[in-house]
């Protein structure tokens, strides 16, 4: 049995658990962050939790970077430096940037660890090793998915990254509580971080153009969606002057 037999073994059975996670997560609230609670084992501060549970998306990268079979274009080198932005970022600034000194459960960060060890897999292998020869290369920088796929991820992360700094912001700090963000995207969702982070990997599906890339907005999606659900729903209770017009994570629509 080949490794791509493999492969697609694992693409097709984590979609399907992709589906049951999406359904699961409306019903519990994964608990980190503002839905932190007991019962859930030992707990771990968060900045270590994320930087554990992070890293391995962007050090297991670089290594199916190294020992890939394919050739390096402009085109992969372009998708290995924005996943790198990304998980950079995620992994090794954005932990040292949380200002609340909430903890997270073991289980919750072993089960990040899991998933971006099989995601960072199906990424990798794929762009670096299994794709076909003519997939990546030079040429398809000047493809319109491509460019299409770039300028959407650039968008998220923007989206993404200011969402985060304005949340930031609303905390001073001595400060530990929560507050009502507002001004920009904040004004008309209450997750504009996680609609941020939805649209970088829509635009790395269409950048990549393949299966691999459609199964981690996939999985974005089947997490982040009920995740922003919520989060709307706790602001809402926690907050009785919460804008009642505002939506959970799209702009006048949900």
């Amino acid at each position: 049995m080949g490794e791509f037999f493999f492969y697609d073994i694992i693409l097709k059975v984590f979609v399907f658990v992709a589906l049951i996670i999406f359904i699961s997560l409306f019903f519990i609230t994964a608990p980190y962050g503002r839905h932190t609670k007991s019962g859930w084992g030992p707990m771990i501060n968060s900045r270590l939790g994320w930087l554990i549970m992070e890293s391995p998306a962007s050090l297991m990268m670089f290594l199916y970077f190294i020992i890939g079979t394919r050739t390096t274009t402009v085109t992969l080198a372009a998708l290995l430096i924005v996943w790198q932005i990304h998980y950079l970022h995620r992994s090794f600034i954005y932990p040292f940037q949380i200002r609340s000194n909430t903890k997270m459960p073991v289980s919750i960060m072993f089960s990040a660890v899991f998933f971006n060890i099989v995601n960072t897999y199906i990424q990798g292998r794929w762009l670096f090793s299994l794709s076909p020869d003519s997939a990546y290369s030079s040429e398809w920088i000047y493809d319109p998915r491509f460019i299409a796929g770039m300028l959407i991820f650039v968008i998220g992360f923007y989206i993404n990254k200011k969402a985060d700094f304005i949340l930031r912001r609303l905390r001073k700090p001595d400060e530990s509580g929560y507050k009502i963000p507002g001004g920009w995207l904040y004004e008309y969702i209450s997750c504009p971080n996680y609609f941020g982070e939805m649209l970088e990997w829509l635009g790395w599906a269409i950048a990549t153009w393949s299966f691999a890339g459609l199964f981690f907005f996939i999985w974005t999606v089947a997490n982040l969606a009920p995740r922003a659900v919520s989060n709307h729903a706790w602001y809402r209770e926690k907050f009785p002057d919460y804008p009642s017009k505002r939506k959970a994570l799209l702009p006048l629509l949900y």
